[in-house]
């Protein structure tokens, strides 16, 4: 204060202009406005860094729990989509009966007679179109890989996130390909826990 009132002194001495004129002319001037800082002293430094550092503590701890919780979560959902691919494993030979059957009845409806070695040929080729076996293995081992990853130092969210994804492109080719409502409904429940699983990992990513 008393720096920039000298300042506006030494100024209307030379210009006659009004005070707040004359008052912003002197807070531009060298050291008008120098801030002076009281350095903390030891006992206040050592209070502050305590209070930091247990922050951080608590800080590490929260995400280690929530972390931990996480890990849980998603391991419940890997096992329940494991045990629903089992009870389609399960199924599936009656699914394949029952698809036999239906067109077994169907040509017998339309009364006619076939060459048996020729409809067990046809009946394969169909079948095939059904079989799910190759979409199984991979989405077993997928979900293996999803705990192998989860399990891992190395872990991460977006690893994580695209085996998700491929887990979900196998769920969905047996959907289509199951053609059978009791297999339908296992793969609607799988589909559930995957989509739990995705909503968690958009939470980390």
């Amino acid at each position: 204060e008393a720096v920039v009132k000298k300042y506006m002194e030494q100024l209307r001495a030379l210009v006659n202009g009004d005070e707040t004129e004359l008052l912003k002319m002197a807070v531009r001037m060298p050291d008008a406005l120098k801030t002076e800082r009281e350095e903390i002293d030891e006992t206040e430094f050592k209070a502050i860094e305590d209070a930091v550092e247990e922050a951080l503590t608590e800080i590490n701890n929260f995400r280690t729990a929530e972390g931990q919780a996480l890990e849980k979560d998603l391991k419940l959902r890997v096992s329940n989509i494991e045990d629903l691919l089992q009870q389609i494993i399960k199924m599936d030979p009656d699914r394949i009966d029952g698809v036999k059957e239906r067109l077994r009845k169907g040509v017998e409806e339309i009364k006619e007679s076939v060459d048996e070695n020729r409809f067990e040929q046809e009946l394969v080729y169909y079948i095939e179109k059904f079989d799910i076996t190759e979409e199984k293995v991979r989405l077993e081992n997928h979900l293996n890989y999803f705990n192998e990853t989860l399990n891992s130092k190395d872990s991460n969210g977006r690893k994580l996130a695209f085996i998700s994804q491929e887990m979900g492109r196998e769920i969905n080719t047996i959907g289509s390909k199951s053609n059978y409502a009791p297999m339908q409904q296992l793969v609607v429940q799988m589909k559930d826990e995957l989509e739990k699983i995705k909503e968690q990992l958009l939470n980390v990513l």
